[in-house]
Formats: structure tokens, C-alpha cells, sequence
């Protein structure tokens, strides 16, 4: 049954100011919402608990994508659809660029943003296994003034994350110094559109003098939280990429994810294609040094 609209309150400040102010006056009393997307699954069902929401579509300070010398600042309010068509967004981060793509229709991704996609914490999210291999960092603020989170550590658990009650994340940062790596992002899900993953991996490598000088590798659907395989870019760093190195790299993404068994999918298939995944990117990254 449909949610009925009466049990809510909807504000729209309009400015981050504004914004922050109301959470602070009545820290956990209002829910911060942008886009939408995730919200109105939850009223269309009747599953959303009665709730003072804050609007913070088209604030100007979270739509912004700001490119300096040494980073790119996405604004939180970005949406898919901004970050699919951004130049530099395409160009240096193709990763994140791509996950925007996957992510349901045109209308989602022209209301989806990339901030909701964090504070969902969704493990199954398109976007945040690329933010885990850019090493992206959180600027978080509130009216008690603003700090910067690593995203590697700001999912703490299934949908929890070092987010206060009266915080806002205003913009995602992402550093320019990933020229000249190979990038590689794969999505398996029932369908090849608008599908839900059961398995999602983006990775970065690059070889020299025949081995694996830097790799990075982050996975969704396999764990509570996206995960960064830390163990597997350990086992695989400074080898060649032959075919004894395939089984090791299997075995280690093996022992660091925690699979479930769900409607979408079994834990021993999304182990399996996990492997398969890793697999595919590190013939990738071996053709790639035997051409450089």
C-alpha cells in the first residue's frame, strides 16, 4: 500500500547554510533527501516510516564539480547524469563514469546522485567500488564546521557509516594521478540493464619491466560493505601475470569477501564469478604490459 502523504513534512531550504542549520537545530529529526530514487521506492510500498524530510535537490554548493590542478570535487547533488556527460569525469575516472551508466534508466540517472549512492550504503551500489579504487575522500560538514573522510573507511557495517546526525556529505574528492594506469569495471546482474548486481568489480593496474607495479581492485554484492580486496592486490603486486598467479589471485579474493545467499543470487556464484572477474582484468593488465 501506497504511503500516505499526510504523515510527512517537506521542507526546501534552498542553500547548504540553511540546510545544515536545520539539522542542527533538530539533529536526527529530519531525513536529507536529493534525488529521490531511494525514498520513493520505500513510500511507494508503504514502507516509509512517517518523516520530516529536507530537500536538498538543486542546493547550488552540492551540484558543483569543481577541477583544480591536483583533484576533481563532485558535489554530492551531482547527479548520474552529470557525471556520464563531465569531460574531465570521462576522461581521467572512466571507472565512476561507467558505474553512472549502469545505473538504472535515463530518469534515474537524471535524479540519482552520487551522494545518495553513499549514504544508501547499498553493498550492491554501481558507484562506490570505484570511489574504493580512486581512493576518493569525503568532505563531510555540518554547522560545527566541515573534515575530510577517507571513503576506504566510512562504511562502517551494513548501512552504517561515520555520518552524524546533523552531517552532510557536500562533495566526493578525487585525486588527478591515475594517468597511465588500466582501468577495468564489470557488472553482472540478470539483466544487462537496470539490474540490480549480484556482482560488480572496478580495478586500476599498471605494469613495469613485466610485472605488477600498482594494482587496485574493489568489489560489490560480496560483502556488508563495498570492499577494497587489500590481500589480493598484496598477493598480486610485483609478479608477473602468469598462469600460477590466476589461482593465487582466486583464492585470496576468496578468503576476503562474505557472500550471502538472497533472491538475486547464491554465495558460492558470486565467489565464483568474483574469480572470473579478476581473472579478466589481470589478462587485461598482462596484454596491456606486453604491448607497452
Amino acid at each position: 500500500m501506497r504511503s500516505d502523504p499526510s504523515v510527512y513534512e517537506l521542507v526546501a531550504p534552498g542553500t547548504l547554510p540553511a540546510v545544515l542549520a536545520l539539522l542542527a537545530e533538530q539533529p536526527g529529526q529530519w531525513l536529507p533527501i536529493a534525488g529521490g530514487t531511494d525514498v520513493m521506492v520505500q513510500y511507494a510500498s508503504g514502507r516509509l516510516s512517517p518523516r520530516k524530510l529536507v530537500s536538498l535537490w538543486n542546493v547550488p554548493e552540492l551540484r558543483r564539480i569543481e577541477v583544480t590542478a591536483t583533484e576533481v570535487r563532485i558535489g554530492a547533488g551531482c547527479t548520474y547524469t552529470d557525471l556520464r556527460e563531465h569531460d574531465v569525469v570521462k576522461l581521467e575516472f572512466p571507472l565512476l563514469a561507467r558505474a553512472a551508466s549502469w545505473t538504472g534508466g535515463i530518469a534515474n540517472q537524471n535524479r540519482g546522485t552520487l551522494g545518495g549512492n553513499i549514504v544508501n550504503a547499498s553493498p550492491a551500489a554501481d558507484s562506490l567500488p570505484a570511489l574504493l579504487v580512486y581512493e576518493a575522500e569525503l568532505l563531510v560538514v555540518s554547522a560545527r564546521g566541515e573534515r575530510r573522510v577517507p571513503y576506504v573507511s566510512f562504511h562502517t557495517g551494513y548501512k552504517k557509516m561515520q555520518l552524524a546526525a546533523d552531517e552532510l556529505i557536500q562533495s566526493v574528492c578525487l585525486a588527478r594521478h591515475f594517468a597511465g594506469y588500466i582501468s577495468y569495471s564489470r557488472k553482472v546482474g540478470a539483466r544487462n540493464a537496470q539490474a540490480i548486481s549480484k556482482v560488480c568489480v572496478a580495478a586500476l593496474g599498471r605494469m613495469a619491466s613485466g610485472v605488477v607495479e600498482d594494482i587496485r581492485i574493489a568489489a560489490g554484492s560480496v560483502a556488508p560493505v563495498p570492499l577494497r580486496l587489500r590481500e589480493t592486490e598484496r598477493v598480486l603486486m610485483g609478479k608477473p601475470v602468469d598462469a600460477a598467479l590466476l589461482p593465487e589471485a582466486r583464492k585470496a579474493a576468496a578468503s576476503e569477501i562474505h557472500p550471502i545467499d538472497d533472491i538475486r543470487s547464491t554465495a558460492a556464484y558470486r565467489s565464483a564469478v568474483l574469480g572470473n572477474l579478476i581473472a579478466e582484468f589481470l589478462q587485461m593488465l598482462r596484454m596491456a604490459g606486453d604491448h607497452a
